[in-house]
């Protein structure tokens, strides 16, 4: 976003704003229900994936976002519970994501509503990726409903994301796909299931087990052959001795 103002003394407005914001903080918005962390970790290390095949995908854990609003003086702020942004250069963003200080705005947005601890006025930052920020993906599940919805943006206004012929809701643009697996929200790139720590660590396990597996009939096998080897060679020495006894035989008869 274009402005007048020189960017040291813009980036000093935009820190003084979000010491600002993290003061006026309730304690409730640092208090998270067990849902919404069991999710965030999914997404995080889902995401951790996407990223190690396509470096351009940065994701973000309760970032402050800032941003300036057309005729206020107050800058728009906003925390998502994730946040994604596409950018080929690395992204540095201490305390907050400032839009006029970075190359590219969100492009992707991830909430999770617990009835437990709503934390945060979730319908308010809605409007605020839609109207303000004009974020073209918003995620918003709610773990205790096992309810997901991913909206996309359409003009001015979020259109809810279809199921493709896999039940998955696609995002565009970075061959992710999402739905419900065993309760919680899943991440497909390019339409495979992206595992999760668990499920690598077993994979690990069994992997393991079958080398162990592997090694010991090798050794098995190895020492089978190496029976048979000196069974073989204590044939042919007893051979190689008979023949010799015979011979000895056959000349004390002449």
């Amino acid at each position: 976003m274009a402005t007048e103002k020189p960017r040291p003394l813009l980036r000093i407005e935009y820190e003084e704003a979000a010491e600002a914001y993290l003061r006026s903080l309730p304690p409730e918005h640092f208090m998270e229900a067990a849902a919404q962390g069991k999710q965030r970790e999914i997404t995080l290390e889902s995401l951790a994936l996407v990223k190690a095949r396509r470096p351009d995908v940065q994701d973000f854990n309760e970032l402050l976002v800032q941003y300036p609003r057309r005729g206020q003086r107050k800058l728009g702020q906003v925390v998502p519970d994730n946040m994604v942004v596409v950018c080929d250069e690395p992204i540095e963003a201490n305390g907050s994501y400032d839009l006029p200080l970075q190359p590219v705005g969100p492009f992707w947005m991830l909430e999770y509503v617990s009835k437990h601890n709503k934390r945060k006025d979730y319908e308010d930052n809605m409007q605020k990726y839609e109207r303000e920020l004009k974020v073209p993906y918003y995620l918003l599940f709610y773990p205790d409903a096992r309810e997901l919805t991913v909206f996309r943006l359409r003009g001015r206004t979020y259109r809810s994301v279809k199921p493709n012929e896999h039940g998955r809701l696609a995002i565009e643009g970075l061959d992710v796909e999402v739905a419900l697996l065993d309760d919680w929200v899943r991440y497909w790139y390019q339409g495979e299931l992206l595992p999760l720590p668990a499920d690598l660590q077993r994979d690990l396990d069994e992997t393991r087990r079958q080398l162990r597996k592997m090694t010991r009939r090798a050794e098995q096998e190895a020492q089978r052959a190496e029976a048979e080897y000196q069974a073989r060679l204590a044939a042919e020495q007893e051979l190689v001795r008979l023949r010799a006894q015979l011979e000895q035989m056959r000349s004390g008869e002449k």
